[in-house]
């Protein structure tokens, strides 16, 4: 399943290190950071609980910008 979230960041390197670090927590098969239409697009792997997931792609986003938001 695909879904898309409004964020917010304030760099493009930002952006994709917020991607790399998406990618890398589990129940996440891909992702999707744009930083010109502050959207990230994830696509989560069969099994795993999207809410739950998405708290700990926000924890990891917020290691690499602190002061990021996803609308979930």
């Amino acid at each position: 399943m695909k879904k898309t979230y409004k964020i917010e960041v304030d760099c493009a390197n930002c952006a994709n290190l917020m991607e790399d670090a998406t990618r890398k927590t589990t129940g996440v098969k891909n992702a999707v950071v744009n930083f010109m239409t502050q959207k990230m697009i994830v696509e989560f792997e069969d099994g795993h609980d999207v809410s739950t997931v998405m708290e700990e792609v926000l924890k990891s986003c917020k290691k690499v910008e602190p002061d990021c938001e996803i609308f979930l």
